[in-house]
């Protein structure tokens, strides 16, 4: 599915923090990436999302060349291949929960029974994350353990192929990263979701597939998360 290739990042003021990483991943992979604040597990996931750009390498999914998008080619390989969840839930305060789940559909070009397929999935998968009877509550109102549940069910609401997940349980309490850690590894097996998630949680690395640490800007298996 993915091949990352020889990829270097460097910034002026932290030096090189890839060096020549490489890694592939498999259809229905779920991956750890551990490893110490800047030793570069965001900048990974930014390059993959077409966020950032590598200094030199190659990245390859599903056959597609990737870094050699335009713009409008990376924007739409987002939309339609990648989710994303971060530390901090990105909700948007002025919309309901409900509407925040569905605003990834409303930048997309589906036609009316697209949408509504989807928007059925993703009201499936609130009830499955327990956040349905939530809908119409605001982001302020709700709890943060509920607030990074709303989160993932907006990354997947375009069924995207692959999950990115920045330290998603980095803000919660022990309770609330278990249950998400658990509903993560649920939606790889239920649906297939391939996940490359960056964390320092061992609980969290333990419970992917494949589990990676940095060892000088590159990847090597971890026996011991």
């Amino acid at each position: 599915m993915l091949r990352i290739i020889n990829i270097t990042k460097s910034f002026p003021q932290r030096g090189i923090v890839l060096n020549n990483l490489s890694l592939n991943v498999n259809e229905g992979d779920s991956v750890s990436v551990s490893g110490p604040s800047g030793s570069g597990k965001t900048t990974l996931l930014n390059i993959i999302g077409l966020l950032d750009s590598p200094d030199k390498g190659e990245i390859i999914f599903r056959n597609n060349k990737i870094l050699e998008y335009d713009a409008e080619q990376s924007a739409s390989y987002r939309n339609k291949n990648i989710g994303f969840i971060f530390q901090d839930h990105l909700l948007l305060p002025y919309l309901t929960v409900k509407e925040n789940v569905l605003l990834p559909l409303m930048a997309s070009k589906l036609s009316e029974a697209e949408y509504t397929e989807k928007a059925n999935d993703a009201f499936k998968m609130m009830e499955k994350t327990g956040i349905s009877d939530l809908s119409e509550k605001y982001p302020f109102t709700i709890s943060g353990g509920e607030a990074q549940r709303v989160a993932l069910v907006r990354a997947l609401v375009n069924r995207p192929s692959l999950l990115l997940a920045d330290e998603p349980t980095g803000s919660l309490d022990r309770k609330n990263a278990e249950n998400l850690g658990n509903i993560l590894t649920e939606m790889n097996r239920e649906f297939g979701i391939t996940i490359i998630l960056a964390t320092h949680s061992a609980s969290l690395a333990g419970k992917m597939s494949i589990k990676m640490k940095f060892s000088e800007g590159t990847l090597i298996l971890d026996d011991n998360p």
